[in-house]
C-alpha cells in the first residue's frame, strides 16, 4: 500500500520535551486519527510534518518527497487547518477567495462559495465579527477549495456545536469518496474519530505506544470490571492496564472474546477513544 505520509526515527528535542524515535506510516485512501493528552506531541509531529518546524533528526515524506524545495512544490496537494491558524480579522470570506486564487492553481471559486452558502457563512462580513465556530469553518472550506489529495488537521472541530461537527465530518467523508485521498486528524474529540477513522495512532509523551485499526480497538477491545481480589487471577499478559478502586478495578484488555473463553469472573464493557485514552494514560502498566 502506497504511504502518503512516512516519518522515520523522528527525534526533536526541546529543553522540557522530546519526541522520541517517532515511526509512523500513513496510507493513502485513509482517515489516520492522532489521539494523546495535551503536550504529548501532536501538534510538534504535525508542524514537522508540515516544515513549520524545521531543526530535528530523521526523516519526514510528503508523497515522497523529503526535501524542503520538493514539498513546497506540493502545497496544491496539501489542506491544512491548525489549530492556532487564523485568518487576519479585517479580511472578508470575498477577501480570502481572491488571495486564495493568486496562491493556488487549482483553487475553485465556485466550489468555495458553495461550501460558504452550505455553512451559513457571509461573503462580505469582516473576519472579526465571526464567531469561533465561524472561524473554524472559515479554515475548513478554504483547506478543502483547493482540491487536496492530502488533509493535515489539527483541532479541526474546536468551537463547532454538535450539529456543525456533524455537518463537517460529512464533508470529510465526502472527501475521501475520492480514494485518492488521505486525511491526517489530531483531535481530542474522540468520539468524531469513533465515527469516521480507519486507524489510530496514540501518542504519549512524546512516543508512539501504538497504531492499530479504529475497529479493531472499538470492537475487539474493551474494560473488564472486577473486584480487586480477582485482578491477580487475570495473568498479567491478557491486561494492558488497569486503575484500582477501593474495591473493584478497571482492567483494558485487548481481545475481550478470548478474555471470555479464559476467565469467568468480571463485568465485559465496549470502550470508546476516550475512556481508552484515560486508562492508557493513568493505568498501571505491568511488565
Amino acid at each position: 500500500m502506497e504511504n502518503v505520509i512516512q516519518i522515520k526515527n523522528l527525534e526533536k528535542k526541546y529543553d522540557d520535551f522530546t519526541l522520541k524515535n517517532i515511526n509512523l506510516d500513513i496510507p493513502k485512501g485513509v482517515i489516520m486519527g492522532f489521539i494523546g493528552k495535551n503536550g504529548a506531541g501532536k501538534t510538534t509531529t504535525i508542524k514537522i510534518i508540515l516544515d513549520i518546524i524545521k531543526k530535528y533528526s530523521g526523516e519526514v515524506k510528503i508523497f515522497g518527497c523529503s526535501e524542503v524545495e520538493d514539498k513546497e512544490k506540493l502545497k496544491e496537494d496539501i489542506g491544512v487547518v491548525l489549530d492556532d491558524m487564523f485568518f487576519p480579522e479585517l479580511l472578508t470570506a470575498n477577501d480570502i477567495n481572491a488571495i486564495m486564487k493568486s496562491i493556488f492553481k487549482k483553487w475553485d471559486e465556485k466550489l468555495f462559495y458553495s461550501y460558504l452558502k452550505n455553512f451559513d457563512l457571509p461573503r462580505n462580513k469582516q473576519i472579526k465579527t465571526f464567531s469561533e465556530g465561524m472561524h473554524k469553518k472559515l479554515e475548513i472550506i478554504t483547506a478543502l477549495s483547493h482540491h487536496p489529495k492530502l488533509l493535515i488537521l489539527d483541532e479541526p472541530t474546536t468551537g463547532l456545536d454538535p450539529i456543525a461537527r456533524r455537518e463537517v465530518l460529512d464533508l470529510f467523508q465526502e472527501f475521501m469518496q475520492n480514494e485518492e485521498n488521505t486525511i491526517f486528524l489530531s483531535t481530542h474529540i474522540t468520539t468524531d474519530l469513533e465515527k469516521i477513522a480507519d486507524y489510530i495512532t496514540f501518542i504519549d509523551n512524546g512516543e508512539i505506544l501504538f497504531t492499530k485499526p479504529c475497529r479493531e480497538l472499538l470492537e475487539d477491545w474493551a474494560i473488564v470490571k472486577c473486584k480487586s481480589k480477582d485482578l491477580e487471577k487475570i495473568a498479567i499478559e491478557d491486561r494492558i492496564r488497569y486503575i484500582k478502586e477501593k474495591y473493584d478495578v478497571e482492567v483494558l484488555i485487548s481481545n475481550k472474546k478470548e478474555f471470555k473463553k479464559k476467565y469467568d469472573f468480571g463485568v465485559i464493557d465496549k470502550i470508546t477513544l476516550e475512556e481508552l485514552m484515560l486508562l492508557i494514560i493513568k493505568g498501571v502498566k505491568e511488565c
